[in-house]
């Protein structure tokens, strides 16, 4: 994810444009779309001149419709965004008041029962950042042994079933005793959102854009600006290859900046910060625990670019 800090160096942040790797596609796009506009201006300026007689009011036009579309793509694509982000804001709640309920009602002697849970509470948010990528890797999960690696690398699901072991293990202590029916009562609707977090999360990642939408406006788009400079050569003559750029550039930014931020659970610079916030959920848990903590830092890796 970039991270910058708003209305604070307004000309260094344009400079960073560049290395978000959809903004390179977005230049590389609008570079193409203006070499074709100036062998089309050059083509009827120098090679064969004639009078292209296209009203602009056509293009007007057409440009309404379009700028209607794109409103409702990106619209579309920041309320998937921001969703995802109010799930993932979601879970680091719940799993601290979680982590809170299991201190204040565990016996205070029992050290071990509490590292256990934040093991498990801080397995499953690492776990379920790369279960909504490529699927979860188990080398990445702190404090597991081979052999309950190996079964991790069995599960298809594995936030569920972490899930189930916080479960298994506090319904342990609730029939050892341990804990009361109203300890359990109050900790449960803080483990049901776990797996509704995750469920909401993949919804959001299963359920794209619909495929002929973003292909009709992107043909849409690119139509549009290859027929522009019929429209704008009488009037422009060589000014028309930078008009035409830009107003390409301004379109296919919006459309691509849409789709890179509609899934927002990936590696691209934009997508939200699932890692740190992962990172953050477990060195909360345990400390609200109060249980040792081994650093360490290479499985804290970022795996997405950012800008300061």
């Amino acid at each position: 994810m970039i991270i910058y800090e708003s209305n604070k160096n307004f000309l260094r942040d344009i400079t960073h444009l560049t290395r978000s790797w959809t903004m390179q596609k977005i230049l590389r796009s609008a570079l193409g779309v203006g070499a074709i506009t100036a062998g089309l201006t050059v083509a009827f300026e120098e090679i064969w001149p004639m009078e292209v007689n296209v009203p602009s009011s056509i293009f007007s036009l057409l440009g309404i419709v379009l700028s209607v579309l794109l409103v409702f793509r990106t619209n579309t694509a920041y309320d998937r965004w921001w969703e995802g982000r109010k799930q993932w804001g979601a879970l680091v709640n719940n799993c601290r008041n979680l982590a809170v309920s299991v201190h204040s009602t565990f016996p205070k002697e029992d050290t071990q029962g509490r590292f256990e849970i934040a093991v498990l509470v801080s397995n499953f948010c690492i776990a379920l950042k790369e279960h909504l990528r490529a699927g979860t890797r188990v080398e990445e999960l702190i404090f597991i042994s081979p052999d309950e690696a190996g079964k991790y690398k069995e599960r298809a699901h594995v936030p569920n079933y972490l899930v189930t072991q916080i479960h298994q293990k506090i319904q342990g202590y609730y029939r050892a005793e341990a804990i009361s029916g109203t300890d359990l009562r109050n900790m449960k609707p803080h483990l049901q959102a776990l797996l509704d977090i995750a469920g909401a999360c993949e919804r959001i990642k299963k359920t794209p854009i619909p495929f002929s939408y973003s292909v009709y406006i992107k043909l849409l788009i690119l139509g549009y600006s290859l027929m522009l400079p019929f429209g704008l050569i009488r009037d422009f003559g060589y000014f028309t290859i930078p008009l035409v750029t830009f107003i390409f550039f301004t379109f296919i930014g919006i459309e691509m900046m849409a789709a890179e931020i509609e899934e927002p659970f990936g590696l691209d610079c934009n997508d939200l910060p699932t890692g740190d916030i992962a990172h953050t959920i477990k060195t909360n848990v345990f400390e609200i625990l109060e249980v040792t903590h081994v650093h360490l830092p290479e499985r804290e890796e970022k795996l997405y670019q950012k800008v300061f």
